[in-house]
């Protein structure tokens, strides 16, 4: 079976997000082994805290929070997108493993497809 990483790059109030989130929901149901890579504006999804009702959305926390129940295993963020935003992993919802760029690229190698929304 073909692997599959999903990499999420907007902030949490796009509809891009939830997508993302779906998308990986989805084909974890169907038993796809796959991955989430948090990076640029779409590290702002991971952080604790945040009432997505004042802004008239639906919270992410639940679909995120949900991935490990899915079964999906690699639940990352880019080292590089939480620096520049001046933030750290322990400001995460999630255990996320942080990665620098060159590990991004090996880790991108190691999947059979790619979707970036």
């Amino acid at each position: 079976m073909k692997t599959l990483l999903v990499i999420s790059r907007h902030a949490p109030a796009r509809p891009e997000a939830r997508e993302a989130l779906d998308v990986i929901l989805a084909a974890a149901a169907f038993g796809v082994p796959c991955g989430i890579l948090f990076m640029d504006d779409g590290v702002f999804q991971l952080l604790k805290g945040q009432d997505a009702a004042q802004i008239g959305q639906k919270s992410l926390a639940a679909n995120l929070q949900a991935l490990p129940l899915y079964g999906v295993e690699d639940i990352l963020v880019c080292q590089h997108s939480l620096g520049e935003r001046g933030l750290q992993a322990n400001q995460c919802l999630l255990d996320a493993r942080v990665m620098n760029n060159s590990e991004i690229a090996t880790l991108i190698e190691h999947y059979d497809q790619i979707v970036t929304l």
